[in-house]
């Protein structure tokens, strides 16, 4: 498996969750993604989510600790390390996403990629990513993506092509996890629906 994620030199486990507990210890609110993920299937009255690439399960242990039935799947293993070591009891998995197929035969009422997921996929990979996860979805079910633009990297558009074919149809965008307008900004938060 390798990703651009793993070709980074990007800080990994614990180092990585360190940021995280920086941030909570200075009071910012660090769950952002969950608050929101968490309004979506409860809209609907679903309770699975499938938190792709879901690092040290930052997202993934909020929502658990919030009544829903999570499982975690990410390609790397030091994070992967890190997550299961906070959270035993929930399923994390080790997979490339492009391979999510090969992992899982469940279905999900939302699949979250938070985490600039995207950005760190294989150039090329993404729009098979995007249907695999797709097909990961109940029939209804969610597929909602933040992640940075920017000269080189996926743009919206782009994204938008690969949602279509996948078989999602775009239901919001928002700048922030906290559904602030999107206005044109570097980030976006994007909220697609299985048809």
């Amino acid at each position: 498996m390798s990703t651009r994620w793993q070709q980074s030199d990007r800080p990994r486990g614990e180092d990585y969750d360190a940021r995280w507990k920086r941030l909570a210890a200075s009071g910012a609110s660090v769950h952002g993604e969950a608050d929101l993920i968490e309004a979506l299937p409860r809209e609907g009255g679903g309770t699975r989510v499938l938190d792709a690439g879901c690092g040290t399960g930052r997202v993934a242990i909020e929502l658990a600790a919030r009544g829903f039935d999570v499982v975690g799947l990410d390609a790397d293993p030091t994070m992967l390390e890190t997550a299961r070591a906070k959270a035993p009891r929930l399923r994390w998995i080790e997979a490339d996403l492009v391979d999510t197929d090969a992992h899982l035969d469940e279905t999900f009422d939302v699949v979250a990629l938070p985490g600039n997921v995207m950005i760190f996929l294989d150039r090329g990979t993404e729009a098979a990513v995007v249907a695999a996860l797709a097909r990961r979805l109940a029939p209804g079910g969610l597929l909602v993506a933040g992640f940075q633009l920017g000269t080189g990297r996926l743009t919206l558009d782009r994204y938008d092509e690969i949602t279509a074919t996948a078989g999602l149809e775009l239901v919001d965008r928002w700048a922030t996890w906290d559904r602030q307008p999107y206005d044109g900004g570097d980030y976006a938060v994007s909220l697609h629906r299985l048809t």
